[in-house]
């Protein structure tokens, strides 16, 4: 007897503030409490630079320094280190209860990573892992990762430079690792890619990787 797919509902939600997509991920996190609802938070985010947990806290002047970008600063419960979320850049965030997949963050976070790789494919990029996080092409992370995980409840998720404005990455050093770059699909194609146009290939990637059906919801 073959196994139902697990039904994913997408949720686009536009441009939001960083702190809205926070409160939202709890919003849908709790939904969990009452059984599964797997959910995929579609978003840009203003500009906002945020830190991860295995990092010792930023010494306030450069965390001011920052904010005199026009940028806002959130320390975030996801793995991972210092990175830039803005428009242009399209984020996702799954929260999925792991016990209807596979209850292994590792395996989910390779997943993830088979996502953006399968994406990139689609248009032609050729991307990999490496032993940092993320998705890249040569030496340029192209995708961030950072996840959390509660009691096998995903939140936090990834976010693909598709025409970001890449100079924002210049004031920190992206996910703390030393002599690497950042690039974005418009940049590795020398075109404009919106995020927009990005968004059906990672929802088709999402769906064969993870074995499981979405379902819309424009929010």
């Amino acid at each position: 007897m073959q196994t139902a797919r697990p039904l994913v509902e997408v949720v686009r939600l536009g441009l939001v503030s960083y702190q809205e997509g926070l409160r939202l991920q709890q919003v849908y996190t709790d939904r969990h409490r009452f059984g599964p609802a797997h959910t995929l938070l579609l978003c840009q985010h203003s500009p906002v630079y945020t830190t991860g947990i295995r990092h010792k806290p930023y010494p306030g002047p450069v965390l001011d320094r920052l904010r005199l970008l026009g940028a806002d600063v959130h320390h975030a419960n996801r793995g991972g280190l210092i990175t830039f979320h803005g428009p242009g850049q399209l984020v996702c965030y799954p929260v999925l209860n792991l016990g209807s997949f596979k209850k292994s963050v590792r395996w989910y976070v390779g997943q993830l990573e088979k996502t953006v790789i399968a994406l990139c494919s689609r248009f032609g990029v050729e991307a990999a892992t490496s032993p940092h996080t993320g998705v890249w092409v040569g030496d340029n992370k192209i995708c961030a990762i950072g996840i959390h995980c509660g009691r096998y409840v995903t939140s936090h998720g990834l976010a693909l430079n598709c025409s970001t404005d890449l100079s924002w990455f210049h004031h920190i050093v992206p996910c703390g690792i030393e002599g690497k770059g950042v690039t974005s699909l418009s940049r590795e194609l020398q075109r404009h890619v919106s995020v927009e146009e990005a968004v059906p290939h990672l929802l088709d990637a999402f769906r064969e990787q993870f074995a499981c059906c979405l379902i819309q919801n424009n929010r």
